[in-house]
């Protein structure tokens, strides 16, 4: 038995799954990827406790990447619960020794202290974990997680593109990206509303601009369980998809999923044509059904998941189911839960942004 919940994490977009596992004899576990803002804490609390017992310990925590509605929330659940395995989170203050080449006129020791201040939740994570005797981890490629195995980011490609996250100290090479930005904010002001249809797509191949450097670094997981497997993504973009691709067909891997989250809530500079085809296959008759699609949506988020991005995957069999109306649970060998609906998934958009 399997059960994933995306948690509708308040107002604005954020990131909360649960993920449990196993069965009566063998015992359960609980997987927890990313926590939302800070007052999500609460609303995670209250799920765990509500579903799977108030004296609740999880097995392992991950936090996909460094940006705060996915991480801050974490403070209040690691308060609250005990991790019997470990946390998993990369915290860039120990490559600061790597990327000092960056930064002329640095000390190493002052780099760390500008990272750590700029990640404050971060080290709280850390300070708790300590009290609490509970192991911090490093994760990159190829690190096992219970039933996942991570497939980006490389570490060495993590490690590379630290400076250009938005929390890190700026570095020379960081002012064409920042000006190439500021371009892209100004087109998507004026953005003009097209047409779309089944065998038109008009998802770019390219995204411009592309996704932050910081959202490239989230941690992607391949989970096999009950002979399903499942895909979960954190805010990644082209980058880390094509790179967890490429890890995964290196290991027999790479087939359309069970079920795929919908990276960084939908956002079309996230997901181009050309890596969906890798992980999901191509475009499928109208009507077929390969698998599931989750997108972490808050109420207030009426604009996403983007409908570029809602139609690709829908296209490739994957209709998407957006937190927007409450928390979403998919599941496989249990019943719905009592008082629970059925998860209608996001209808077809006609009308998409240019």
């Amino acid at each position: 038995m399997y059960e994933i919940d995306f948690l509708r994490a308040g107002d604005g977009n954020a990131d909360a799954i649960c993920f449990r596992y196993g069965d009566d004899q063998r015992g359960y576990w609980l997987h927890v990827v990313d926590g939302g803002f800070k007052d999500t804490a609460d609303l995670m609390i209250a799920h765990i406790g509500e579903h799977y017992g108030k004296n609740y310990k999880i097995s392992n925590m991950v936090l996909s990447h460094a940006d705060n509605d996915h991480a801050t929330g974490l403070i209040g659940v690691l308060n609250h619960f005990d991790v019997n395995g470990a946390i998993y989170m990369n915290r860039p203050w120990h490559f600061a020794r790597q990327i000092l080449p960056a930064y002329p006129g640095y000390t190493e020791g002052r780099l760390v202290r500008e990272i750590k201040d700029k990640h404050e939740y971060l080290v709280q994570i850390e300070e708790i974990a300590a009290k609490k005797n509970i192991e911090v981890r490093d994760v990159f490629q190829g690190t096992n997680i219970g039933p996942f195995t991570v497939l980006a980011p490389f570490r060495d490609r993590y490690i590379r593109t630290i400076p250009d996250f938005g929390k890190t100290p700026e570095p020379k090479h960081r002012l064409q990206t920042a000006a190439k930005t500021i371009f892209g904010e100004a087109v998507e002001a004026v953005a003009k509303w097209i047409s779309e249809d089944w065998d038109i797509e008009t998802l770019s191949d390219d995204p411009d601009p592309p996704t932050s450097a910081s959202n490239e670094s989230s941690v992607v997981q391949l989970g096999q369980v009950e002979g399903k497997t499942l895909l979960l993504t954190g805010d990644v973009g082209p980058i880390g998809l094509n790179e967890a691709a490429d890890y995964a067909q290196a290991l027999g891997l790479l087939a359309p999923p069970n079920f795929v989250q919908v990276p960084h809530h939908g956002s079309r500079k996230n997901v181009t044509p050309e890596v969906l085809n890798r992980w999901l296959g191509g475009i499928a008759q109208k009507g077929t059904k390969r698998g599931t699609a989750y997108c972490s949506v808050g109420k207030l988020k009426t604009d996403y998941p983007r409908g570029q991005v809602q139609n690709a995957f829908e296209r490739r069999g994957y209709p998407v189911h957006a937190t927007r109306d409450g928390t979403k649970t998919h599941f496989h060998g249990r019943e719905l839960r009592p008082g629970w609906l059925v998860s209608t998934p996001e209808p077809w958009a006609s009308k998409i942004e240019a």
